[in-house]
């Protein structure tokens, strides 16, 4: 027989749901009556029915959890290779072959975000850098200046080993048989001409930088090669909002569960629980997600605000967005490898060997002649595109140096968070929304499955205590 206190104590549960709170009001109270609707073996459940909307949530929260977890981990893919399921993987269902490591042939799994590096990254850009500056406009942000002063501190010592090491090797004789004003000469000339020459350099790649570099396959590239920082830039400026996300799925799910109690006494079938487990997995993902991103612009009912939590917070979370930009990816180290190894390459070499040539003859000055007439034109030529080329790698060295991308990502960071800040809710949205976007349906699906265990689980504990 259901006790008096079990009858008050779910209706505190489902307080604010008039149909529920009727349908509990009227259950029967004698042990005959109670018999004929709860499904065999179950009429002596009592207070152990007020179990079910906290399991409930419990189950919410765990679903959301792993869901998310799934969502950014393992970074790399952790499965086993099928064979013959790549061959199939082409005929399977669309949102199948979405699922990471089908279209390899493999059975695993890998973290949704990082799986999709060269996407992520595309997005990104489009959705964020690109309508922040030009490429020029970050280019200039490093403050070309203060960089091309740097390397030029930076090499004053070694650039006269550099010179040294070139010549002596290209034509040790004539080097090591140079008399010794000859050399200084070469030496001071080197010496004099590097600060403006670095400066000439860093400022003709601003004014030719489109054609150069390309910022969105560099960011595509970087981000591909490096997920755990895909994995940050997600989890950084979606900290609160995927906090949410775990945590209303104990709200959402125990609330949800108050429905489960009416269904649990009336439907003579065993499946119930498991069903209502799954209902909870899918649809405390699915509320959450919405109440994250929508609604996108915000309504005002009555003197309450409703908007999307994560449009809500922008000022905070570009913040954020802004830094990890600025210290990781649009940083002087990584623009100098992808003008000096990138795709476009060839370009800046091409362009970096023109103008050094040219400085070769002049700090060679009136010793030229000397000098070809003793190596010969074609060694000369040699010598003079090693020392047009080699210092080229030397200079990206220094450009390496952490204390120079801390100094000059600063201005970069108030770039970015300042233009960001300027964007209508519809588009910054657009810089989190991608990552679950296309594969909610499998964030939500994982939410289901797990769900439907955990009613097991629940049935279970409901049955057995």
């Amino acid at each position: 027989m259901l006790t008096e206190s079990l009858s008050t104590g779910l209706l505190s549960a489902v307080v604010g749901s008039l149909p529920l709170l009727d349908l509990l009001v009227s259950l029967p109270t004698d042990a005959e009556t109670v018999a004929e609707v709860v499904p065999s073996g179950l009429a002596g459940l009592d207070w152990r029915l007020a179990l079910i909307p906290p399991i409930t949530g419990i189950i919410g929260y765990m679903t959301n959890w792993v869901a998310i977890r799934l969502m950014f981990y393992p970074v790399d893919f952790r499965g086993v290779t099928v064979p013959g399921m790549k061959q199939i993987s082409g005929f399977l269902p669309r949102k199948i072959q979405q699922i990471p490591g089908v279209l390899e042939g493999k059975f695993g799994w890998q973290g949704i975000v990082p799986s999709r590096g060269a996407k992520m990254g595309s997005i990104a850009y489009d959705n964020s850098v690109d309508k922040v500056a030009t490429q020029h406009e970050f280019y200039q942000q490093l403050d070309p200046d203060a960089v091309a002063a740097r390397v030029v501190e930076s090499s004053r010592d070694d650039i006269h080993a550099l010179v040294d090491d070139i010549l002596r090797r290209e034509y040790p004789e004539l080097w090591d048989e140079a008399p010794e004003p000859v050399k200084q000469m070469i030496h001071r000339r080197v010496e004099e001409r590097l600060p403006e020459v670095s400066e000439n350099l860093f400022h003709k790649t601003g004014e030719n930088i489109d054609e150069l570099m390309n910022v969105k396959m560099m960011i595509i590239n970087h981000l591909e090669a490096n997920p755990r920082l895909l994995n940050r830039m997600f989890l950084e400026v979606g900290d609160r909002e995927l906090k949410f996300l775990v945590n209303s799925g104990f709200i959402f799910g125990t609330l949800l569960g108050c429905f489960s109690v009416p269904l649990f006494l009336y439907i003579d079938e065993w499946w119930v629980l498991p069903l209502s487990g799954a209902a909870v997995g899918y649809m405390t993902n699915f509320i959450a997600i919405k109440a994250i991103f929508n609604p996108v612009n915000e309504y005002k009912v009555g003197p309450f605000r409703i908007q999307g939590l994560f449009v809500k917070r922008q000022n905070d979370s570009v913040d954020t967005y802004a830094e990890i930009v600025a210290d990781k990816i649009l940083t002087v180290e990584n623009i100098a490898r992808h003008l000096l190894y990138g795709p476009k390459s060839d370009r800046t070499r091409k362009m970096v060997r023109d103008a050094l040539r040219t400085e070769v003859d002049r700090s060679v000055g009136i010793a030229q002649p000397l000098v070809r007439a003793a190596t010969g034109d074609q060694q000369y030529e040699s010598i003079r595109e090693s020392l047009a080329t080699e210092p080229l790698d030397y200079a990206y060295e220094i450009l390496k140096d952490p204390q120079l991308n801390r100094e000059r990502s600063e201005r970069m960071q108030e770039l970015v968070a300042k233009e960001m800040k300027k964007l209508p809710p519809e588009e910054y949205v657009k810089t989190l929304r991608p990552a679950f976007e296309q594969d909610e349906w499998l964030l939500i699906a994982v939410g289901a499955v797990l769900g439907f265990v955990a009613g097991w689980i629940q049935l279970l504990v409901v049955t057995t205590i």
